[in-house]
């Protein structure tokens, strides 16, 4: 088994304080690699993917949306 499995594995086991133990380890190593960090603040870390995930949603959403308009009858 790799460790990104065990990591994944053991994650939903955690207590509210060790998930916020590991948020802010991955926030420490986002912070030193500085790979696609956006933005950083004492809240956290937005990088280019956490960008790219909420245009995605808010696309979607506004193309359900559109689909919704689209198959309403006409008045």
């Amino acid at each position: 088994m790799s460790t990104l499995a065990e990591i994944e594995a053991a994650v939903p086991g955690l207590t509210t304080a060790e998930l916020l133990r590991l948020e802010q380890t991955l926030h420490q190593l986002y912070r030193v690699r500085g790979d696609a960090v956006v933005y950083d603040d004492r809240h956290g870390v937005v990088t280019e993917a956490d960008l790219v995930a909420a245009a995605d949603e808010a696309f979607q959403a506004y193309d359900r949306e559109e689909t919704e308009y689209a198959l309403r009858p006409a008045r």
